[in-house]
């Protein structure tokens, strides 16, 4: 069922080209819920329920900067991926924020 979905709604963006995406200064947004990303989140990340993101595209849309979209497992960030990059924004799936978190700390060594 997992890989079923995963695709149809696809794969996290490489590690490499996230790198790349962190470096040009990319705006990390994450999907969860309020609760969810109170309980621990990216440093510097902004929450955007996904169930939200549809009526914040306007304020989505003045970011110019590349977008990866983190969740907690991925699902909901292909969706928001998916989203984003319908109404034209350059989004990518992070995937899961703690490994997007875990190249943070990796590449500030």
């Amino acid at each position: 069922m997992l890989s079923f979905l995963r695709k149809i709604l696809g794969q996290p963006a490489a590690a490499s080209n996230m790198a790349d995406l962190l470096q040009q200064g990319a705006v990390i947004i994450d999907v969860r819920t309020p609760g969810e990303f109170q309980s621990g989140h990216i440093k510097g990340s902004r929450n955007y329920p996904l169930d939200m993101l549809a009526g914040k595209m306007n304020e989505l849309k003045k970011i110019k900067q590349p977008i990866i979209v983190v969740c907690r497992s991925g699902m909901r960030s292909s969706l928001a991926h998916k989203q984003l990059r319908n109404a034209g924004l350059e989004a990518y799936n992070g995937g899961a924020w703690t490994q997007i978190q875990q190249q943070i700390q990796a590449n500030s060594r």
